[in-house]
């Protein structure tokens, strides 16, 4: 195998140690900023963009107006009573952030190349061998930046690790074929069966995604196929016979089912961006026994 490239450089906005979700055993996911999907009920959306953000405090906020005058980009702007910033315009130069009296302003995401990510991951290397654990690659959408998560791949190969990736599979076939060459276990979001409700709740169509699971599986990987589970685009009990159908048609022996929650809710107001999913309920496992069913009888062993 050729040889990691450990400058390559990327943009990522967390690296979350001890994780036990996202994947075999304890886990170091580094989150990716940047994907190609605008989902309603994202529970990240300072991943959306690859750039790096700044983000507003509405509760630390004093209205000083100082960032407006500090900003060399001119990006920063009031509208009614809330500080707007225009990500467009922003060139993440953080400014502002040095010189907010009440530190209302923060900076999202952070530019580092493959060693500086291994050398947070294997801090942790004795705990991964002890549960079968090991890095995770999550985003945002790694795909997005496909050279950084190859050449993080291959170099945590390089290292011993066992691989995981947490993607929507919206690339290219070429694409996502090279990449999860160096990946152990492939988490892979479906969203809807439907490509145009697909499109309604993410902005994209779902062919590219449902080509891709389907290449992983034929090719012998371990993925699980893993459905967010959402109030009014995908909950109902046809929408489940219709997951389950494409799935059993992709060739997936199981699925893991994720009830919607609330957990990103507050992200919205740093990011100054409308919630469409304000104040609807949490959906639970219990709510979901009839859909996981819908599995069962397709012979797909469905979970939580």
């Amino acid at each position: 195998m050729e040889r990691a490239d450990r400058s390559v450089s990327g943009t990522i906005f967390n690296i979350q140690k001890f994780s036990v979700n996202d994947g075999p055993g304890i886990r170091t996911t580094v989150f990716f900023k940047g994907c190609p999907l605008r989902c309603k009920w994202c529970s990240n959306p300072e991943s959306q963009l690859v750039k790096v953000q700044v983000l507003w405090d509405q509760k630390k906020c004093e209205q000083c107006m100082h960032c407006l005058h500090a900003c060399p980009c001119q990006a920063i702007s009031l509208v009614g009573e809330n500080i707007h910033i225009d990500h467009k315009q922003c060139s993440a130069c953080a400014k502002c952030v040095d010189e907010c009296p009440h530190k209302a302003l923060k900076t999202e995401g952070e530019h580092k190349t493959v060693q500086e990510v291994l050398d947070v991951v294997l801090q942790d290397i004795d705990f991964y061998e002890e549960s079968g654990g090991g890095i995770t690659l999550s985003g945002g959408e790694m795909l997005v930046q496909p050279v950084f998560a190859m050449e993080l791949l291959k170099a945590s190969k390089e290292e011993g690790l066992h691989t995981c990736v947490e993607t929507t599979g919206f690339v290219q076939p070429e694409v996502f074929s090279k990449v999860i060459e160096y990946v152990d276990v492939v988490l892979m979001d479906l969203k809807h069966w439907d490509p145009m409700r697909h499109k309604e709740g993410t902005g994209v169509t779902n062919e590219l995604s449902l080509m891709n699971m389907k290449y992983a599986i034929q090719a012998g990987k371990d993925v699980l196929p893993r459905i967010p589970v959402i109030p009014g685009f995908n909950d109902s009990l046809d929408d489940a016979d219709g997951l389950a159908q494409c799935l059993h048609d992709l060739g997936a022996l199981r699925v893991q089912l994720l009830p919607f929650h609330q957990f990103g809710e507050n992200k919205y107001d740093l990011l100054d961006q409308v919630y469409a999913y304000k104040d609807i309920s949490a959906l639970h496992k219990d709510d979901l026994e009839e859909y996981r069913n819908a599995f069962v009888a397709k012979g797909i062993d469905a979970f939580f």
